[in-house]
């Protein structure tokens, strides 16, 4: 019978009773959903459900478009040693109620887990994973675990093992390999007392360093879910039992079947010991990213306290204060400056090696390097609320998503551990049926090979491994990527989209044209342009502003300006009624613009925005404004091209405009004249021609499209909407970002084949091999030993193969435009 449970939603988006109507309808559609009323006055639904319809429940929200309020919460999980460790920690987290996900990343160690919001807590949610058998905290109740820590308890259990297993193997594999060794060992100590050393240092290695594979491996056998550590247990136990029978009880024995196997007990603890610590030391450096940000932040700042400066840690500043930073000091955290000039190094964010000039007002961030003068500046923002901080979340969040990719391996894993049981069992009895001699003993060493080698830790680390380095080496060559499921979607582009002014362009435009009609004196038009421009913050106001006061002109006071969105403003200055824009506006206002026609398209052929005047409803001149192209344009879209995709541009601006530059820079595709509420269809209509689509905007009228795109990219430098919007940031407004971010979106994609691949081709081969199919030809079984250090090495093979992803450069060549953007120093090595 299907357990149900009451849930509580918060939900956004309602406006009204009849919206209410509408969630409430959507979540009663939902299979297994009851009693659903929703209360538009507290902004929640209550209703009951069955367990695991929360995500179900959030999509139909999503769609009705009234989303679910949602938490995410961020776990360290520790004691995981294998996919389905994280398997079952998923399990657990999601059995709670009012959990809509769980991602658990095996190889980082962190859960994180989306739940409606103030459904469940924290603590619940650790004390639901540690409950499993993995000791769990809220990330916020501890330090992210340093996966060098975790290496170093490992290898001294690697090191005690290896010292206790020696003996073992010197003396039982050494007299196969050398009859006169073997003979040695006979006529000095005899075969039992060999046999009974044996018997104690195995059972030492089992019971000491070897124990954390019983005490995790059994219980987990006797819950019926078997996991890693029950195969090293049954395998390393069958080894160990049989051969305590043999030298104990061997009456027990079919005759000729006495032998001990004490030596693979004690060296498949070792080898799978030894895997473990290189695989941690890997992962370890894996994480060395994060690391590298975290380290950019000093331990303490100087802050006016009582008259003077004291240094204080860096956690107690608050924000407000006053803090002094001298001449090649860190700055402590984010703020504004309030005394003093001095150049700021600001490579972490930009990218760009000239220092930055900072005077009073300035905004200063936490991290970069004050220059050769003091600077005193206002704490803003402290803590998790500075801007490195904010990277160093986003940069983790995306290293605990789960990719599409990712999925197949989850549900093999899920069923894997109790398969390979199966099959050595079957093992056992095939060779048991076959009789050939001795039986038992055959059956025993192909049994336990099957155990060891099938282990599927290389699968569990396949794609979280990757994903963790190529995360954190695009966040050191400054692209962000705030969901890690981009790597995948940006990977499968077939087209990039960019926005023109402020993404392909400088976004910095400049008066290079002004035209009136008989009549009119160009300073008095430009004068009254300026005056009605004087409010806006777009950048072509900008210009004529600018362009005013080069020419000394004094602008007299607008009133009722108004916008008009993808067209142009409306204004009233000295009593005239001015209407600036484009000609979709003259044309929609009944403006005759005929005159202009001739130099408006002059003024487009030349890759400039032509913007008309009309004064008192009458035409009055024209604007030419032009906007240079980035100096990196050209060379990101060329890395583009290069990698087989198409280019687009999505622009405002004129047809003509938009051509021109087009033509200039060797665009494929372009759609001009759009306005901002045209994007989003504009984008769609992409997809449906050409496949996923990447777009890459900087400014508010681009954030529908960024939202729509398949894979949306923002320029750092522009607004904060747009950034909400996006899927990827560029730290910079240098659009090799771009190229860089789909250079390594595509190199992390193919490492994480490359690991899954050798995954299921390791396990696909070597388990039949362990079982024996080889031996009626070959005369020999693979030993227990070499199927230990077979799956120890997998592993490592899987985390070094993705540490490759640490060297992966720009994926942009460019040729005297000048420096691609980095975090920090570092990542120019």
């Amino acid at each position: 019978m299907t357990q149900t449970q009451h849930l509580r939603i918060e939900i956004d988006g309602m406006t009204c009773a009849g919206c209410a109507g509408r969630a409430e309808r959507a979540i009663s559609a939902v299979p297994g959903v009851e009693n659903a009323t929703v209360n538009f006055a507290n902004r929640s639904a209550e209703l009951d459900a069955a367990r695991g319809a929360e995500g179900a429940i959030v999509e139909a929200l999503d769609r009705a478009g009234y989303p679910a309020r949602l938490d995410t919460v961020t776990l360290e999980v520790s004691e995981m040693t294998c996919a389905s460790c994280a398997s079952r920690v998923e399990k657990a987290l999601t059995a709670l109620p009012g959990v809509v996900d769980a991602a658990v990343n095996f190889a980082a160690g962190t859960a994180t887990v989306q739940i409606l919001a103030d459904a469940v807590t924290p603590a619940e949610l650790a004390r639901a994973a540690s409950d499993a058998g993995y000791p769990t905290v809220p990330a916020e109740d501890g330090p992210r675990a340093d996966r060098e820590d975790e290496a170093t308890p490992a290898l001294r259990r690697t090191l005690i093992a290896g010292a206790l297993t020696l003996p073992v193997f010197i003396v039982e594999m050494g007299g196969h390999l050398v009859p006169a060794f073997h003979h040695f060992v006979h006529q000095t100590i005899g075969q039992q007392a060999s046999w009974l050393l044996q018997f104690v240092l195995a059972t030492v290695v089992l019971l000491w360093p070897g124990r954390e594979f019983f005490l995790k491996g059994v219980p987990a056998l006797l819950r019926g879910a078997p996991e890693m550590n029950s195969l090293v247990a049954l395998g390393a136990s069958a080894a160990w039992a049989f051969s305590t029978v043999a030298l104990f009880a061997p009456s027990l024995l079919p005759e000729g079947t006495r032998a001990v196997y004490f030596e693979a007990a004690a060296v498949i603890v070792t080898l799978i010991l030894l895997g473990r610590w290189l695989e941690a030391r890997a992962r370890g450096q894996a994480g060395e990213a994060i690391r590298k940000l975290v380290g950019l932040q000093p331990k303490t700042a100087r802050v006016e306290r009582n008259g003077g400066y004291e240094d204080i840690p860096l956690e107690n500043v608050q924000p407000g204060d006053i803090l002094l930073v001298r001449p090649g000091e860190k700055i402590a955290v984010d703020g504004e400056v309030t005394k003093g000039g001095s150049y700021v190094d600001e490579s972490m964010i930009s990218g760009e090696p000239v220092p930055v000039a900072k005077s009073p007002g300035d905004r200063v961030i936490g991290g970069t390097v004050n220059g050769d003068s003091a600077l005193t500046f206002r704490a803003t923002h402290v803590g998790r609320d500075t801007m490195l901080s904010q990277i160093v979340a986003e940069v983790q969040r995306a290293q605990g998503t789960r990719l599409p990719i990712q999925s197949l391996a989850d549900r093999v894993v899920a069923v894997f551990v109790p398969i390979v049981i199966a099959i050595a069992v079957l093992t056992v009895l095939v060779w048991l049926a076959v009789g050939l001699s001795p039986a038992l003993g055959l059956a025993l060493v192909a049994g336990v090979s099957v155990l060891i080698i099938a282990c599927p830790c290389a699968m569990g680390l396949a794609t979280p491994t990757s994903i963790m380095v190529g995360t954190g080496r695009a966040a050191e060559l400054g692209v962000l990527f705030r969901k890690g499921d981009a790597l995948q979607r940006l990977d499968e582009a077939r087209v990039v989209a960019f926005d023109k002014t402020g993404t392909l362009t400088e976004g910095r435009p400049r008066l290079t044209r002004l035209e009136t009609v008989e009549g009119q004196d160009e300073d008095t038009v430009l004068r009254l342009v300026a005056a009605a421009e004087a409010q806006s913050e777009h950048p072509i106001a900008r210009a004529i502003v600018e362009a005013a006061s080069e020419r000394g002109l004094t602008l007299p006071q607008a009133e009722q300006m108004r916008a008009i969105g993808g067209h142009g403003l409306s204004a009233q200055v000295d009593g005239h009624d001015m209407l600036i824009g484009t000609a979709r506006l003259m044309e929609r206002e009944g403006v005759a613009f005929d005159t202009l026609n001739e130099t408006a398209a002059d003024v487009s052929d030349n890759g400039q925005s032509p913007v008309f005047i009309a004064i008192d409803g009458q035409l009055a001149g024209l604007i030419g404004v032009a906007d240079r192209v980035k100096p990196t344009t050209r060379a990101a879209l060329d890395a583009l091209r290069r990698e087989g995709l198409k280019i687009a541009m999505i622009t405002g601006d004129t047809p003509a405009t938009a051509h021109a530059i087009a033509a200039d820079l060797g665009i494929d595709h372009v759609e001009a004249g759009v306005l901002p509420a045209d994007k989003r269809r504009t984008v769609q209509a992409l997809r449906d021609t050409h496949g996923a689509v990447a777009f890459v905007g900087d400014g508010i009228n681009d954030a529908p499209a960024l939202a729509e795109a398949d894979i949306g990219i923002a320029v750092g430098t522009g607004t904060d909407v747009a950034i909400e919007s996006a899927d990827v940031v560029l730290m910079s407004g240098d659009l090799t970002g771009v190229a860089t971010a789909r250079h390594l979106s595509h190199r992390t994609m193919r490492n994480i084949r490359q690991n899954l691949f050798w995954a299921f081709a390791y396990n696909a081969a070597l388990i039949p091999v362990a079982a024996g199919v080889l031996y009626p030809l070959t005369g020999t079984l693979l030993s227990p030993m070499l199927a230990a250090g077979a799956m120890a090495l997998s592993s490592v093979f899987v985390v070094t193969n993705a540490l490759r992803l640490r060297r992966v450069g720009r994926g942009v060549t460019k040729q005297g435009a000048g420096p691609a953007p980095a975090l920090h120093p570092a990542a120019a090595e």
